[in-house]
C-alpha cells in the first residue's frame, strides 16, 4: 500500500471526517486506524502493533528519549500555567483596562495581533502561542471573535517564518537550497542569495499578508467567519460557549485587584527573551567552525529553547505571584495549587490533538503519501512554463494531506531542482519558491497540522472552528498565488507576477468591501 494511491486514503478520510463531524480527535483516530490497517495489510493484530509503535515513537526513538516532542508538550503546559498565574496576579485585568484606553476600535485590536505576528518571526510555534497570549485581552475587549484572532495568528506565523532568513525555518531552507545548488553544480549564486531572490517569488505569503490587512481594515467576513464575528459584536461572545477551546482557563480563579500591566508584560517579555536567548545559545553551541547569524539559526535547538524560555517566563510569573501574596496581599497563597492545575488543564485539549496529529503524520509518512504525490510531478509531461503552478498545487496537496510543510520541503525541493535542471534552469528559483509557498498553504489550512493546532490554542479558539473559518481566506490567497505562478512561469517576471497578485486582491477588496457595506446597511 506504500507509495500508491491507497496511501491517500487515511489523510483524506481524516480530513473528510473533520469536516462532517467537527470532532477532531474522532477524525484523527479514524485516520490513524485506517493508516495502520493499510500498513499491516489488513491484519488486526498488526494494526494494534503499528499504532502502539507509533505512540511509543513519540517519546522514544532509536532507543533514546524523543526530547523534541516532550519539550513541545511541556512548553504547552508551562504556557498554560504562566497564563493562569498572570490572571491570578491581576495582570490580564490590568492589561485589559490599559488597552481600553489606547486601543479603541476592532480594527486597532486586529492590527495589534497582525503587527505582533510579523515582529515575532523567530519560530512559528512560538509565534502562534506568544501572539495569542498578548493579543487575547485586547481583541476580547473589542469584541473580535477568537476565530478571527486565530486566523490572524496563523496567517502571520508560518508565512513570515518561511521568508525570514533569520528564523528556524529560513536557516533550514537555506541549507536545503545549498545541497540542491551543489548537486547541479550551480555556482552563479550562493544558497543565501538564492533564498533572498526567492522571497519576492513566494506569492502565497504576500497574498496572505495582504489578505489579513484587508480583513482588518475592511471587516471582510467570508463564510463561517460571519457567524463568529456577528455573535461577538452583537452578543459579546467571542467564542462559541458550547464548544471546547484549548488554552482557556475554565476554573474560577481568585484574581488580585492590585495587579498592574507589569504582571502580564514582564512574564511575556521574559518568555520571549528567554526563548530567543536560548535559541542563540543552542545555535552557537551546535555550530562548528565560523559562527554567523545564519549558522546559529540553522543549528539552533528550537524545542529545547522553547522549554528553557518557558521555564524562565514561568519563574518570572511566579515571582510576581509571590509579590502579590506576601507584599501586596492581593491574593491568598493557597490558590497556588489551583492555579497550577487550572493552567495545566487548559492546555490538555491541545496536547491530545497534537499527540493524535503526530501519530497520524508518522503513519502517513510510512505510507509514503508524500513520495506518491511527488512522483506525480516527476512523471508529468506538461509545458515547462506550468512547472511553478504544478509544483505549487502538489505542495499544497501534500502539506494539507500530511499536515507538515517541513516534510513537503524535504521531499519536493530536491525534486523541483531536478525537474528545473532537466527542463529549464531559468525556472529553478520560481520552482523552489512555488514549493515553499504551496507547502505553507497546505500546512496553514490542514486540520492535522501542528501549527494550525497551536494557532487555535494560542487564540483560545475551538480547533475546528479555526480550520473552517480560516479556509475561505486561505483558499482565495492560494488561488491568487496560483495565477501569479502561471504568469511567472510564462514571463519569468517576478514583478509582473506580484502586480497580478496585487490587481486580483484589489478587485477582491472592492467586491468584498461593497458587499460588506451592503450587508451592514440592511
Amino acid at each position: 500500500m506504500e507509495n500508491t494511491i491507497f496511501s491517500l486514503i487515511p489523510p483524506l478520510l481524516a480530513i473528510l471526517m473533520v469536516v462532517l463531524t467537527r470532532r477532531v480527535l474522532l477524525s484523527l483516530g479514524v485516520g490513524i486506524i485506517s493508516a495502520a490497517i493499510l500498513l499491516a495489510d489488513f491484519s488486526i493484530s498488526g494494526m494494534f502493533n503499528i499504532i502502539f509503535g507509533a505512540i511509543k515513537g513519540l517519546f522514544i526513538a532509536d532507543g533514546e528519549i524523543n526530547t523534541s516532542n516532550i519539550y513541545i508538550i511541556l512548553f504547552l503546559l508551562i504556557l498554560g500555567i504562566i497564563t493562569s498565574f498572570i490572571s491570578i496576579s491581576g495582570g490580564s485585568r490590568a492589561f485589559g483596562e490599559w488597552a481600553i484606553k489606547r486601543v479603541k476600535t476592532r480594527t486597532g485590536a486586529q492590527l495589534v495581533a497582525i503587527v505582533l505576528g510579523i515582529i515575532i518571526f523567530i519560530d512559528d510555534y512560538f509565534n502562534a502561542l506568544a501572539v495569542g497570549q498578548i493579543s487575547k485581552p485586547i481583541t476580547d475587549l473589542q469584541k473580535v471573535s477568537r476565530a478571527k484572532l486565530a486566523y490572524l495568528i496563523d496567517s502571520t506565523s508560518a508565512p513570515i517564518c518561511v521568508v525570514s532568513p533569520v528564523s528556524s525555518w529560513g536557516a533550514s531552507i537555506i541549507a536545503l537550497i545549498g545541497t540542491i545548488l551543489a548537486s547541479h553544480n550551480i555556482t552563479e549564486f550562493s544558497a543565501f542569495s538564492a533564498f533572498m531572490q526567492i522571497i519576492p517569488m513566494n506569492l502565497y505569503v504576500w497574498a496572505t499578508l495582504a489578505m489579513v490587512f484587508i480583513v482588518a481594515f475592511k471587516g471582510v467576513e467570508i463564510g463561517p467567519m460571519k457567524v463568529h464575528e456577528r455573535r461577538a459584536v452583537r452578543e459579546g461572545l467571542v467564542a462559541d460557549p458550547t464548544k471546547p477551546a484549548a488554552g482557556e482557563l475554565k476554573d474560577d480563579l481568585q484574581t488580585s485587584t492590585r495587579g498592574t500591566v507589569g504582571d502580564l508584560v514582564w512574564p511575556i517579555i521574559a518568555l520571549i527573551a528567554g526563548t530567543v536567548g536560548s535559541m542563540l545559545w543552542t545555535g552557537i553551541a551546535g555550530t562548528e567552525g565560523t559562527v554567523s547569524v545564519l549558522a546559529i539559526f540553522e543549528n539552533t535547538d528550537v524545542t529545547k529553547s522553547l522549554i528553557l524560555g518557558g521555564l524562565f517566563g514561568l519563574i518570572v510569573s511566579l515571582c510576581f505571584f509571590i509579590r502579590q501574596v506576601f507584599v501586596l496581599k492581593g491574593v491568598n497563597g493557597k490558590v497556588f495549587r489551583k492555579g497550577v492545575w487550572a493552567g495545566t488543564k487548559s492546555m490538555l485539549p491541545a496536547v491530545y490533538i497534537l499527540l493524535f496529529a503526530w501519530v497520524i503524520a508518522d503513519l502517513i509518512g510510512r505510507l509514503e503519501t508524500g513520495k506518491y504525490l511527488a512522483g506525480i510531478v516527476e512523471t508529468t509531461n506538461l509545458n515547462p512554463s506550468f512547472l511553478p503552478l504544478i509544483l505549487f498545487v502538489i505542495a499544497c496537496i501534500m502539506a494539507f494531506s500530511t499536515g507538515t510543510s517541513w516534510g513537503s520541503f524535504g521531499i519536493l525541493l530536491p525534486i523541483a531542482g531536478d525537474i528545473a535542471a532537466a527542463t529549464d534552469i531559468n525556472l529553478l528559483l520560481p520552482a523552489l519558491a512555488a514549493v515553499l509557498a504551496g507547502a505553507v498553504f497546505g500546512d496553514h489550512c490542514s486540520p492535522i497540522s501542528d501549527t494550525t493546532i497551536l494557532s487555535s490554542t494560542g487564540a483560545g479558539c475551538n480547533h475546528i472552528d479555526h480550520v473552517m473559518t480560516q479556509l475561505p481566506y486561505a483558499v482565495i490567497s492560494a488561488v491568487t498565488a496560483a495565477v501569479g505562478y502561471v504568469v511567472i512561469g510564462f514571463t519569468g517576471s517576478t514583478v509582473l507576477a506580484l502586480l497580478t497578485v496585487a490587481v486580483i486582491l484589489i478587485v477582491f477588496t472592492i467586491i468584498a468591501g461593497s458587499r460588506t457595506s451592503g450587508e451592514k446597511s440592511k
